[in-house]
């Protein structure tokens, strides 16, 4: 179960990247705006990614944007699982329908995947290849499936999608739009904690950075800072593609105005109702011993008592388990009995790798500015390196990484600037060759 989380800080972005002069990648974002709301309908977060020639992925990735969030309220009341379902049908038969109207919207299609939390956990609601990411206690857990021919071939063969080579990632075998009927992957609830971070992306993003760097940078820095410096990640490294990302972090803990009382009546009352089945089978227990003693000293009419007393309490400890346990049952959503399941995790501990990676980057980012005569500022920058050498020295590397993260935004600035000043960047670098997967 979710503690009353219905405040949570989070952060968007959409970037059309290095190579793309126009932005097929929609986002929307959807907090509770009170406790009652966040009790009845949950925070709602979404990316999608279009397909198709000229706009159309925008008209696309735009529709399932505007409609699924919005269907989704509409079917609130029914639950989780039924109203993302009609949440994403709807939405797929609209851009369908759109797509037959005009024969120049052929192949009109969108990625989109939501996270829904809940008080009851965490819901993932999936088509395509966009993903989302838990990031918790150092380590990132993949909760979305990638619709891919990729990961398709590797689920067939029984193999990691990596392993799979030969097939160009891109590739996807389900979306919104392009047919009549699409399959819906909804899971949860996966279980929620304080401190929690979820990250959703285009594969602009994942395609670029890899899986132990996104939840690295996440955890290390405030939701805004890390979806500027993700978006920068990947466009130092060619940026071939449109990037949008958002970061929710979970508060640390639940607000305090929410918690119940630990004593009183209520709470003692509460208590012995879960012991009392425990208490009638231990004491019945006891009565048992007590009656086989007084029957060995032939004390006959205080064993039948004795007996009788252990018999009735043994009976209605054993009532009362069954009791509790069909009351448990029928509490309990039938979608508990089957857990989600995470599709793949790894370490996002900041360590010497991640943070060599990084000083790579802020070192050819240097190189860059002096090369090109950007402006940096050069006493900020020293000292985040003075400070940088302190932390490694006193051996907190995690301080050490933040620190390099900072770096990075600051020394970002002027690229971001120079992009700005014509309609199409391409930087002159290529920092880090690598598949993301392999980092």
């Amino acid at each position: 179960m979710v503690p009353d989380f219905y405040q949570v800080d989070y952060a968007c972005q959409t970037d059309v990247g290095v190579r793309r002069t126009h932005n097929q990648d929609n986002l929307a974002a959807q907090p509770a705006k009170d406790a009652s709301y966040w009790q009845e309908r949950g925070h709602l977060f979404l990316v999608a990614d279009g397909m198709g020639a000229h706009a159309v992925g925008e008209l696309a990735s735009k529709l399932a944007a505007d409609l699924i969030p919005h269907t989704y309220q509409k079917y609130a009341a029914h639950g989780p699982v039924q109203a993302l379902h009609r949440a994403f049908q709807e939405a797929n038969a609209t851009i369908h329908a759109r797509g037959e109207q005009n024969p120049e919207f052929e192949g009109m299609g969108t990625t989109s995947t939501v996270l829904l939390l809940r008080p009851e956990g965490a819901w993932i609601a999936h088509v395509g290849d966009s993903r989302c990411y838990r990031v918790r206690d150092g380590i990132i857990e993949l909760l979305s499936y990638d619709h891919s021919l990729q990961w398709e071939l590797a689920r067939r063969q029984g193999k990691r999608p990596e392993q799979i080579s030969g097939i160009p990632k891109n590739v996807i075998v389900r979306s919104l739009g392009p047919d009549v009927f699409v399959e819906v992957d909804v899971h949860g609830p996966h279980s929620v904690t304080p401190g929690d971070i979820y990250v959703l992306c285009s594969d602009g993003l994942s395609g670029r950075v890899s899986d132990a760097e996104i939840g690295a940078i996440a955890a290390a820095m405030p939701p805004e800072q890390a979806c500027q410096l993700l978006v920068d990640l990947a466009n130092i490294r060619g940026g071939p593609d449109n990037i949008t990302v958002i970061v929710v972090r979970v508060p640390g803990r639940a607000p305090a105005e929410l918690k119940g009382p630990r004593w009183g009546l209520a709470a003692f009352a509460k208590a012995l109702l879960r012991t009392w089945p425990a208490m009638c089978l231990l004491t019945g227990l006891a009565s048992a011993v007590w009656t086989v003693y007084l029957i060995l000293e032939l004390r006959w009419p205080l064993y039948a008592w004795t007996f009788a007393g252990a018999t009735a309490l043994l009976m209605a400890g054993a009532l009362g388990f069954m009791w509790r346990q069909r009351r448990v049952s029928a509490e309990v959503p039938e979608y508990l009995a089957h857990p989600p399941v995470v599709h793949r995790r790894s370490s996002c501990q900041a360590s010497p790798a991640l943070l060599q990676t990084l000083s790579s980057l802020r070192r050819e980012l240097l190189q860059q500015a002096k090369a090109r005569g950007w402006t940096i500022a050069e006493d900020a920058l020293r000292t985040y390196l003075n400070q940088m050498q302190q932390a490694l020295q006193a051996g907190e590397l995690a301080t050490a990484f933040r620190l390099e993260c900072d770096i990075l935004l600051e020394l970002m600035k002027p690229v971001r600037q120079e992009r700005n000043k014509a309609e199409v960047f391409q930087p002159l670098w290529d920092v880090v060759g690598r598949d993301p997967e392999q980092l």
